[in-house]
């Protein structure tokens, strides 16, 4: 695709990242299931091991079937690149260890997902980096904790499991005036689809491939985008502009320009960690991203048909809905989501942990899994589950109960679904 940006976000789905004269005649993208690459010479491989020339050295780097889906990732988002990884942990850990290092810090959104919370508090303390929690979502407040030290702010573009949809804009406006790189987590935003990030100010998204964008379940992924707009030459970041020690000296903001940053996470990044998808997992990504606008909207569609009947449900004590007026991020839902709402919702039951367990378990066909964005509709109990690792006072926090679920519409009939609920519900009883 020569220019995506002329294309809307439907056709940018099916076609960026596809060669649309392969010399094969193929129509779709090739999987090249090679762990290595043929150099043309000694010369050659050391160009391509020193950077100055683009090109495959080893899958852990780059993949061709990789690079295509990489590329339609960054035409989605509008951005100046994109580096797929093998899961949407290994996106936020690469991102955030390629910003901070031993000493600095970063300040995030208390609306997290446990896995990430874990992260920031546990495993970066460990690495020396300071994560601190801010006490809630307004700007101020991750204002008053930013210090010389900081090197990103984080939010996700809505908080998981309860749907909080923080101000984006505002905390961007924060992240420029301290001159300082905004961090998305998108997952909920379906690529783009739903909502955009860099449309708001961020400068960095990271997102779990995982869900909307492989939309069946089959494959573990993630990926960071780089917008591309982040003036990296303000003397905190030498590791991105500075002499490289792993590069003999290579300034990554002189040789890459705008993909500064992407190009950091992957010759750093990857080459290090190691945490690169399999080409025949990016396959099925691709092949996910062509139906994600239809399968999205199908699912928000679904999600609230499924929360207007359990707000009418007498089992149920709460529905917390971004499409719903008494939601808190309601209006900045319809601000910075398309359709004002996500495909996903959370509800409280009347009783007790254990009839709760009694109705998730009764269920045919919502399956009980940790998981959002299938194609099976999914319930969640994030206190035995994505939150179980989380202190009795950090669950209050983040607004999990004991009888919190959250639910993620699929594909299924919203009739059918329905009356699952209803036989659960009765078997709960």
């Amino acid at each position: 695709m020569n220019d995506p940006k002329k294309y809307r976000f439907e056709t940018r789905q099916i076609h960026a990242g596809l060669d649309p004269k392969p010399e094969n005649g193929s129509r779709g993208v090739g999987i090249f299931p090679t762990a290595a690459y043929r150099f043309r010479s000694c010369d050659h491989a050391a160009k391509l091991f020193e950077l100055s020339e683009a090109g495959n050295i080893y899958t852990r780097l780059q993949n061709p079937t990789t690079s295509a889906y990489e590329e339609r990732i960054a035409a989605l988002y509008g951005a100046a690149g994109a580096l797929a990884l093998s899961s949407g942990m290994s996106a936020i850990l690469v991102a955030v260890t390629s910003l901070a290092r031993a000493g600095d810090n970063i300040v995030a959104s208390p609306y997290l997902y446990g896995g990430t919370y874990n992260l920031f508090r546990l495993s970066l303390r460990n690495l020396g980096i300071e994560c601190r929690i801010a006490p809630d979502e307004r700007p101020e407040s991750f204002a008053a904790l930013i210090d010389g030290r900081t090197r990103a702010l984080y939010a996700e573009s809505m908080g998981n499991p309860t749907c909080a949809v923080p101000d984006l804009e505002g905390i961007a406006a924060v992240a420029r005036r301290c001159d300082v790189p905004f961090v998305v987590d998108n997952t909920f935003g379906a690529a783009g689809y739903l909502c955009n990030p860099f449309d708001w100010g961020a400068d960095i998204v990271v997102d779990s491939a995982t869900k909307w964008i492989n939309g069946h379940g089959t494959a573990m992924g993630g990926v960071i985008v780089d917008g591309g707009r982040y003036d990296w030459g303000n003397g905190k970041f030498p590791q991105i502009d500075g002499p490289s020690e792993g590069y003999h000296g290579l300034n990554l903001r002189e040789a890459f320009g705008a993909a500064a940053f992407i190009a950091k996470c992957r010759v750093d990044g990857l080459r290090d960690f190691g945490c690169c998808p399999s080409p025949f997992d990016s396959y099925l990504m691709m092949i996910g991203l062509e139906t994600l606008s239809l399968r999205v909207r199908q699912e928000v569609e679904t999600a609230r048909r499924l929360a207007e009947y359990c707000r009418s449900h007498p089992r149920v004590a709460r529905v917390s809905y971004v499409g719903f007026e008494d939601h808190p991020s309601h209006l900045r839902a319809a601000k910075y989501y398309r359709f004002g709402a996500s495909a996903v919702f959370t509800i409280e039951l009347q009783g007790t942990l254990g009839s709760t367990v009694r109705f998730v378990e009764a269920l045919r066909l919502a399956a009980h899994m940790t998981m959002i964005g299938d194609s099976v509709t999914v319930i969640t109990h994030p206190a035995s589950t994505t939150h179980k690792q989380l202190s009795e006072a950090d669950l209050r926090a983040a607004g999990v109960t004991p009888t919190l679920l959250r639910i993620s519409a699929g594909l299924e009939h919203a009739d059918d679904l329905i009356d699952d609920f209803e036989q659960a519900f009765a078997a709960a009883e």
